[in-house]
């Protein structure tokens, strides 16, 4: 039996899309989040900061509608078949919105395995973030080793700490943090498929 736990970025490691990106598609700022973003996946602004104002630029949208946009993202599904046959050790941190990525997690069966950013909903529309997730607050409740995967400068302290710590660079360029810190990078999803499965 495997000795490790898996935690799993969602953006560019499960998604082949940027979640929130794909979805400023929809309202004509792509240009604005996609500036937000690159400048908090490389650390030039901390990820909290970041993320609040990127839900701020998307916060005109109804849930309802961003979910819909969710649910056709584009998912690596070697690694999705992974996660779903080690479901009981694996699970997804992200930044992302709970109330935008809950109908994702239903279908990936991840819905109870899933450490995300939580907010206040009211008719249809995001009232206020009350919660941005803390990944190292996470990876401090790990009692078993674990494996890491991630792309993003917010990644870097869940790979840092972990016993194999996973840069993976299939969609995205990875930060210049995750690959100060992990002990393995690897670019096609085949390969760090294989390589998580002979982990298990």
């Amino acid at each position: 039996m495997s000795r490790y736990i898996f935690l799993f970025d969602l953006d560019s490691t499960i998604t082949r899309q940027e979640i929130l990106p794909t979805i400023a598609k929809e309202v004509g700022v792509y240009e604005q989040m996609r500036r937000m973003t690159e400048s908090s996946m490389k650390g030039e602004v901390p990820f909290k900061q970041s993320f609040l104002q990127r839900v701020e630029l998307l916060k005109q949208i109804p849930v309802s509608k961003v979910q819909d946009i969710v649910s056709h993202i584009k998912l690596n599904e070697h690694l999705v078949e992974f996660i779903e046959d080690n479901k009981s050790r694996s699970y997804i941190v992200t930044g992302n919105l709970d109330v935008w990525i809950d109908g994702l997690m239903m279908k990936l069966g991840m819905e109870k395995n899933v450490f995300s950013s939580k907010a206040l909903v009211e008719n249809d529309y995001v009232q206020e973030v009350f919660n941005i997730v803390d990944k190292d607050a996470v990876i401090r409740q790990m009692i078993l080793p674990f494996v890491a995967v991630g792309d993003g400068n917010n990644d870097a302290e869940m790979i840092e700490a972990a016993e194999i710590g996973i840069g993976f660079g299939g969609v995205r360029t990875i930060a210049p943090s995750v690959l100060a810190c992990a002990t393995h990078i690897v670019y096609q999803e085949d390969k760090l498929v294989d390589f998580l499965h002979k982990l298990v």
